[in-house]
């Protein structure tokens, strides 16, 4: 498809010697259309140039001239706005969409690349809740971008199946397992395990040493521990299953942090040949005082490892297997040390510099209830499971008051119901702190995922009606002129743009902003034009803006992780 800005660069580069490159970067799309489809702002040259903004802009213009591309352009102080040809910009986006079709938008950037994304991490033996919800989405959406854009994707779950908390879990069940039936909600019994155990660890510092002592107990592979802590992992997995399946989730590892506890010794080892691996009140340490950070604990004074020394082991096994491009962690802000100092020591263990440099924490901001902070240790969590549920059953509700005789209800109601969930969590930037609250998440109108997916439904509506696509060849671009379809064609035309962006920010709300801007711009042209009239040209020409549009919704709800119900 052609690159206008590329175009714009290109004339601009001529007329000042200035790489191509670097022009494209300072080009920015004017707000207001009006002033313009593209805009140069001659300000970045004047320390180069060393002339006023203006000046700069009337020299440029001087040496560059129309073509069938760019139609116009002018000087609005120390700008250089330029108009491109419509018929140009529709032509361009209505055939790119015709040769590719549920490819539009896909490149080839990262052909040959790896990329880790890490994400979703629960904890076994504890409820799958809301928090763990957002690391779940973003990283899902992430995993979809990437690969889309050509990217050789890995998705790892990396399970928090090992730590002190097991310890805590078996001294727990040694105590009161009988109290408790694991056949029938065991994650809700577990917990309920858990919340006591941590509360008499609380009283008792004997008993907090004795789970720390079981936790030793499981590495050194202790049958009776590993047993137990297989039965919770186990429990614990068929759980998380439930709720990746409604998600429609799948990851290509779950090597948690147990696959790395036979890996830390080599990584002490490393640590120790640095001469960088310090005793400290018993414990070994990594200092990183010169770094302005605490020192890295890489082993407990009873002798076990943390999980900064199973993260290491996990980096050094990642560069082994996978020769990664890029090794994503979607894990919450709160975590910004903890990742500081490992990406740090990692520097350490004579990884290769494309490795270390490219260890990439993608942090996102809390999930609050009103309450106040969630927390398992004191049992007041909202599990996700149930969230979608509920957000599946109040749209069946809605279905059935406004449309009884639906076919395909309960599949329509899930697509609906997961979507708004997804949307919700996903509409906003990542790092922004959320206050969760039933009525905003469950919410069906205004800027939300409903509203994208009725969009949808609408363009699939018409499609339905008319029952053909018309040939491309058949197109009169010119009947697509008025400002409501150019706006259309513009947003499609900066779809792979956006994806793209999305990427380098690691930023899945920029697609989210993208669809609802799509929806509006739908809206504005479908209430504005009848598109099923008598006059065969312009109705074609509708039509295929419509099926556009319809392949462009689906396509970003997908890189989301929405589905697309074909009614509603």
């Amino acid at each position: 498809m052609l690159d206008f800005k590329n175009e714009i660069a290109k004339k601009i580069s001529v007329a000042t010697n200035i790489n191509v490159e670097e022009i494209k970067e300072y080009i920015e799309i004017p707000k207001d259309s009006r002033m313009g489809d593209y805009a140069f702002p001659c300000f970045k040259l004047a320390k180069t140039m060393k002339l006023a903004p203006q000046k700069i802009a009337e020299q440029i213009a001087e040496k560059i001239e129309k073509d069938e591309n760019i139609c116009n352009f002018e000087i609005v102080g120390g700008y250089l706005n330029f108009y491109i040809s419509k018929v140009i910009l529709i032509k361009e986006v209505l055939g790119e969409i015709d040769a590719k079709k549920e490819d539009y938008g896909k490149t080839n950037i990262g052909n040959g690349k790896n990329v880790i994304v890490e994400y979703s991490s629960p904890n076994i033996a504890k409820p799958f809740h809301i928090g763990h919800l957002r690391t779940t989405l973003i990283g899902n959406s992430l995993y979809k971008i990437y690969k889309f854009l050509g990217y050789n994707t890995i998705g790892i779950n990396h399970l928090g199946d090992y730590g002190t908390q097991f310890g805590k879990m078996i001294e727990g069940y040694k105590r009161w397992g009988d109290e408790y039936n694991l056949e029938e909600n065991p994650i809700e019994q577990l917990m309920k395990i858990y919340v006591r155990i941590n509360d008499l660890c609380k009283e008792d510092e004997n008993v907090l040493n004795i789970c720390r002592e079981n936790f030793k107990k499981l590495e050194q592979g202790d049958e009776y521990c590993t047993k137990l802590w297989e039965k919770f992992r186990q429990l614990s997995l068929e759980e998380f299953y439930r709720i990746y399946d409604l998600l429609n989730i799948k990851f290509d590892s779950l090597n948690g942090e147990a696959f790395y506890s036979d890996k830390t010794e080599e990584i002490v080892q490393i640590l120790e040949k640095t001469g960088k691996l310090e005793e400290s009140q018993g414990a070994k340490i990594i200092d990183l005082s010169d770094k302005n950070m605490p020192p890295c604990i890489i082993k407990k004074t009873d002798g076990s490892t943390i999980y900064a020394t199973r993260d290491l082991a996990a980096i050094l096994y990642r560069t082994r297997t996978y020769d990664f491009d890029k090794c994503l962690y979607i894990v919450a802000y709160e975590q910004n040390l903890h990742f500081k100092q490992v990406f740090e020591v990692a520097k350490l263990l004579g990884i290769d510099e494309k490795y270390t440099n490219n260890l990439i924490h993608v942090p996102y901001g809390m999930v609050h209830l009103k309450s106040g902070k969630m927390s398992t240790r004191e049992g007041n969590v909202i599990k996700v499971e149930e969230l979608l549920n509920e957000a599946i059953q109040r749209v069946k509700q809605i279905l059935d008051e406004k449309n009884p005789d639906l076919e395909d209800k309960e599949d329509i109601a899930k697509k609906i119901g997961i979507g708004a969930v997804i949307f919700n969590d996903l509409a906003s930037s990542i790092i922004k702190d959320e206050i969760f609250d039933w009525e905003t998440a469950l919410n069906f109108n205004g800027e939300t995922g409903p509203y994208i997916q009725y969009t949808y439904v609408r363009t699939n509506s018409v499609l339905n009606k008319v029952g053909y696509i018309p040939k491309i060849t058949d197109i009169d671009f010119k009947l697509l002129l008025q400002d409501s379809t150019v706006e259309v064609c513009k947003l499609i035309y900066s779809f792979t743009q956006t994806i793209e962006i999305a990427a380098c920010k690691n930023e899945p709300s920029i697609i989210s902003r993208y669809l609802i801007d799509l929806a509006h711009a739908y809206s504005s042209f479908y209430n504005e034009n009848k598109i099923i009239v008598e006059d065969k040209k312009i109705a074609d020409a509708r039509i295929y803006l419509t099926y556009a549009t319809n392949i462009v919704l689906k396509i970003g709800a997908q890189l989301l992780g929405m589905e697309m119900p074909d009614k509603m």
